[in-house]
């Protein structure tokens, strides 16, 4: 299959070409702005799949790698790309945060003056074990380092032959929370970019039914926008919300932060998230 994005060598690195960036992104720009429930588009061999191989080939172990264990996310680790020793994986990450790239996602979105995370804050590589899941939600909407809004997510799977009875689905909710609008394989070369905001709700929240010795494995890059004044937004950290008919947990915790980041004083608020939260 041929790739929507090509690399092409410069001595040992491998960079993408700005014009052809600019030109895919135009070319899919009304399919992303118009996909429900909010914009996204799924890109199938999005990416040279050799390089993808090769990424996959040099996944970092988790060998005594601490992993998210809660109701809301379970056996889901997180590689920062400056962990993992690889100059492929570096090389990637570095053109996923590059002039080209960008000007593809800004093409696409009509999202002008996108930023790119230098830092990685919660992307990088992913990795969730059989029995793992990532619970439905909306994504924090700030970075506290870069104070900047967030707009976009990346997703690249890395699974090969991933068997739809795995499980490990991408679903996409509407915004008042009552149905799964689209459902994504989390199959090999397959990119998904979708719009995040407060009710961007997605996850995979069913726990995975692959072999013992498989997972659901993904590239997860993120994208934002500068503010005049970060203090106009409303402060939310990763918002998880049940599904209906499910034993989905509520993350009451963070409900009740945000509660009190909405109606309590400022002065007052580091007393009441002590006492309450």
């Amino acid at each position: 299959m041929t790739a929507m994005l090509h690399m092409t060598g410069i001595n040992d690195y491998l960079a993408l070409d700005a014009a052809e960036c600019r030109a895919l992104g135009q070319s899919l720009a009304q399919q992303y702005r118009n996909a429900h429930p909010f914009p996204h588009i799924v890109i199938d061999d999005f990416l040279d799949l050799d390089v993808l191989r090769k990424v996959l080939a040099e996944f970092p172990p988790t060998d005594s790698k601490r992993y998210f264990d809660r109701d809301q996310e379970r056996l889901k680790f997180q590689f920062n790309p400056q962990e993992v020793p690889s100059g492929l994986v570096r090389n990637l990450f570095a053109e996923l945060n590059g002039e080209a790239f960008l000007v593809f996602l800004e093409e696409m979105t009509g999202i002008e003056g996108l930023i790119s995370d230098p830092y990685f804050d919660g992307g990088g590589l992913h990795e969730t074990k059989r029995g793992g899941h990532l619970g439905i939600h909306a994504d924090f909407n700030v970075n506290g380092r870069l104070k900047c809004e967030r707009k976009l997510n990346l997703l690249v799977y890395l699974n090969e032959d991933w068997k739809p009875e795995y499980g490990g689905q991408l679903e996409l909710w509407d915004q008042q929370m009552k149905e799964c609008v689209v459902r994504v394989e989390p199959v090999f070369g397959r990119a998904v970019i979708f719009s995040t905001a407060l009710d961007s709700f997605h996850g995979h929240p069913d726990p995975l039914a692959c072999p013992p010795e498989r997972s659901r494995r993904s590239i997860a890059t993120y994208y934002y926008a500068a503010l005049h004044d970060v203090s106009m937004l409303p402060l939310r950290d990763t918002n998880f919300r049940p599904r209906p008919g499910t034993q989905d947990r509520p993350d009451w915790k963070i409900r009740r932060q945000h509660f009190l980041k909405d109606w309590v004083p400022p002065k007052l608020q580091r007393f009441a998230l002590r006492l309450f939260g």
